[in-house]
């Protein structure tokens, strides 16, 4: 029995043959000795933590050559611009979102329509496949169970050589979240060993520079932010672009419902956990959620995305921006 893949070859089915963030501990002074720091401030250093010791896996991450990576590039930057603290983050986070997860988001675009070109094609071989499967079950007397099972077989070897054929297969379309999420949290795990006095810089104290280094109503970048104004913009950023995404699914299944119910919880609950802790990794989170959402919209521009070659879709708008707001006007106000 034969099945037709791309390119109008028959090929043969081999399988119808017949037969939390950790706390950070202050060094404890020796008798008569007296704290370099301010005891509210007193950390101890990272370069001097044993992993085994009781500070657990987060000491270990902290003291990290990833982490220890993002510290100095943070200096760098600091030094190189000769910017307040609060710039050299902003930038420094531009820099990353522009250099690193841009390029990866249009490549992740590039995969997603690549196999949302495929479906087509993918649903015709299903159909002759399930057509051939039910004449030969019939001539051999297979049970349903048997014949489903090299539906099933045929089908995933099928659609996996048309992946391979057009190098699109949809795993490649998740590198963004395993480079991403790991250089969210080195940055976030250097900006608080930073905030609580931990520095590898040698001559000056990078935590007496952020308790200056910030602007408007975070001065000190070592504090919390009392007024929840950023914590408050990161969660309602993140919302927005879960919005954005759930805006442009029609029809999503039940699994992929239960996806978007959880990342808006994630969305929330940031909101309180960015109150409690210090002001430089809130702006960071802030700076990193707003250009995640400015790629986001980028990403739908017709033309970005003809000079990042990204295939045409069926789904693709030429006014991608005036049905996003005809489709949230629609969904939150119109229906009130």
């Amino acid at each position: 029995m034969l099945c037709r893949l791309g390119g109008g070859r028959l090929r043969p089915l081999p399988g119808l043959q017949p037969g939390a963030w950790g706390p950070r501990f202050a060094p404890v002074p020796t008798r008569g000795a007296t704290p370099s720091v301010p005891p509210a401030r007193a950390v101890a250093s990272v370069s001097a933590v044993n992993p085994g010791d009781a500070g657990g896996w987060y000491e270990a991450l902290a003291a990290s050559a990833p982490v220890r990576g993002a510290e100095d590039m943070l200096l760098a930057a600091h030094g190189v611009t000769g910017l307040p603290w609060w710039g050299s983050i902003l930038l420094t986070t531009v820099a990353l979102r522009g250099a690193v997860t841009l390029p990866l988001a249009a490549y992740q675009h590039y995969i997603l329509a690549k196999v949302e070109n495929l479906k087509p094609e993918i649903q015709n071989i299903a159909q002759h496949l399930n057509h051939e499967v039910a004449v030969r079950a019939k001539q051999l007397g297979w049970s349903k169970r048997v014949a489903r099972f090299t539906y099933l077989k045929n089908m995933q070897r099928l659609v996996s050589e048309l992946y391979v054929r057009d190098n699109c297969h949809p795993f490649k379309a998740t590198v963004l979240v395993w480079i991403q999420l790991p250089m969210w949290i080195f940055m976030s795990v250097a900006l608080r060993n930073f905030s609580t006095g931990a520095t590898h810089s040698e001559g000056f104290s990078v935590q007496e520079q952020l308790a200056t280094g910030g602007v408007l109503w975070i001065p000190d970048l070592t504090a919390l932010d009392s007024t929840w104004i950023l914590p408050i913009c990161i969660g309602a950023i993140n919302l927005v672009i879960v919005e954005i995404v759930a805006l442009q699914k029609v029809g999503m299944s039940r699994f992929q419902t239960g996806v978007t119910h959880f990342v808006r919880g994630i969305s929330v609950l940031m909101i309180p956990i960015a109150a409690t802790v210090p002001s430089s990794l809130v702006l960071y989170w802030f700076c990193s959620s707003f250009m995640g959402l400015s790629q986001n919209l980028l990403l739908r521009s017709p033309r970005f995305r003809q000079f990042c070659r990204i295939p045409l879709t069926k789904g693709d708008s030429d006014t991608p921006y005036k049905d996003l707001f005809a489709a949230f006007y629609a969904k939150y106000i119109s229906r009130k």
